[in-house]
């Protein structure tokens, strides 16, 4: 595994169960925190579901998905040989992050989150956490790798003479 993959796997893990440690003990039973006026908030939430709350109380369901999809990135990262660093960051990045829900789900159930993004009155951004901005901000990256054909190394670019 390269070692920045590496770093940025278990960072993801690490920094999204501190932040939810925090979250549980700090606004678990109080109000949100404001941290800029009417866009971002500290808000505590238990999601029994998927993004945007669908699919509530499907546990074994996400369990279930969650392991078959890191096997596949698993496989994906160590047994393809042709994928370049950026592909393999991609999945580093979201593995981490599918990791740090799928801790929350047997350990508690539910995930906790509470990134709160508003957009003024006009909306309210579904309540997040860490793991899914990097569970998101991987897949991005894959499939903007995938539309520019550039998830894997080309032949004439993969190093062999």
């Amino acid at each position: 595994m390269n070692t920045i993959n590496g770093i940025v796997f278990i960072l993801s893990i690490i920094l999204d169960q501190v932040t939810k440690i925090w979250a549980a003990k700090v606004l678990k039973y109080g109000e949100s925190i404001k941290i800029t006026e009417n866009f971002l908030r500290l808000t505590y939430a238990e999601n029994k579901g998927a993004a945007f709350s669908i699919l509530q109380n499907q546990r074994w369901f996400f369990i279930i998905v969650t392991i078959i999809v890191l096997i596949f990135l698993g496989y994906m990262y160590f047994r393809t040989k042709n994928l370049n660093k950026w592909a393999k960051f991609s999945i580093a990045m979201t593995a981490g992050g599918a990791i740090g829900n799928f801790i929350d789900r047997v350990r508690l159930g539910y995930v906790i989150d509470f990134i709160d993004v508003r957009f003024g009155n006009f909306y309210n951004f579904p309540i997040f956490n860490i793991a899914d901005s990097f569970v998101v901000c991987g897949a991005i990256l894959m499939v903007l790798l995938v539309l520019l054909n550039k998830f894997e190394m080309s032949e004439e670019n993969d190093g062999s003479q």
